[in-house]
């Protein structure tokens, strides 16, 4: 059985070291990147399971290596960081990170943040095929995970498609935020609604740069998000 492929970046041996023993461990097989320009060569190189990110690295930061591998991969990105501002959480998850480490952290902590995304990336890969959503300007290809507006290819981040989706799938039903955590997300996820919010203004802003004619989703105030067709409402 092939072992599942981890890429750890971070500027520090120690750190790197550490993560190599405690992956090792569990069956992990770990390639290493030693500033942010080798991690995203490496990344788009070969294929990997899941990459751990560290967010304060000279020259490049982790920040700018997410976008980067973003541009490109959806493989699953774990942001590991001594900084806690709840800001800088919502930044990494903004731009494309699926969760978000704070040092110091124990070897039980990381390997339960780790299976979790593993878990959610399985399922996401395994959704039995679904029926291609198209409105005017807009299509939503669940299979080919892809989103067109005017036929052009718009760029989303996995947990953007995700959730542009589900709120896709059920047109006329308006999700509370907590319910988008959990389904997005999964219920073991360590965040707050304003991960929700963070990317349903960046999904707005995408397809709105994009030309397409309406804005696709809806705030239903003390409530959440819905999906909605046209743009009687903003």
């Amino acid at each position: 059985m092939n072992k599942l492929q981890v890429l750890v970046i971070d500027d520090e041996w120690n750190v790197r070291n550490l993560l190599r023993i405690y992956l090792a461990k569990e069956g992990f097989e770990v390639k290493e990147a030693k500033n942010g320009n080798e991690g995203v060569q490496l990344a788009n190189q070969l294929s990997f399971d899941l990459i751990i990110l560290d967010v304060m690295m000279a020259n490049m930061d982790g920040w700018e290596v997410c976008q980067k591998i973003r541009e490109t991969k959806n493989t699953p990105i774990l942001m590991v960081t001594a900084r806690t501002d709840t800001k800088d959480k919502v930044k990494g998850l903004t731009i494309g990170a699926d969760d978000y480490l704070v040092k110091p952290f124990d070897s039980d902590e990381l390997m339960a943040r780790v299976f979790a995304l593993l878990r959610r990336s399985s399922i996401s890969q395994t959704t039995t095929e679904s029926t291609v959503i198209t409105y005017q300007d807009l299509t939503i290809d669940p299979e080919g995970r892809q989103l067109l507006v005017r036929e052009q290819l718009v760029v989303l981040t996995p947990k953007e498609f995700e959730l542009f989706l589900v709120l896709a799938e059920q047109p006329r039903r308006a999700f509370k935020r907590e319910n988008l955590l959990e389904r997005v997300w999964g219920i073991d996820y360590f965040g707050d609604f304003r991960t929700v919010d963070s990317h349903v203004k960046n999904i707005r802003e995408k397809v709105r740069k994009a030309g397409l004619s309406f804005n696709p989703i809806q705030t239903i105030w003390g409530v959440g998000y819905k999906f909605q067709w046209t743009d009687e409402r903003k």
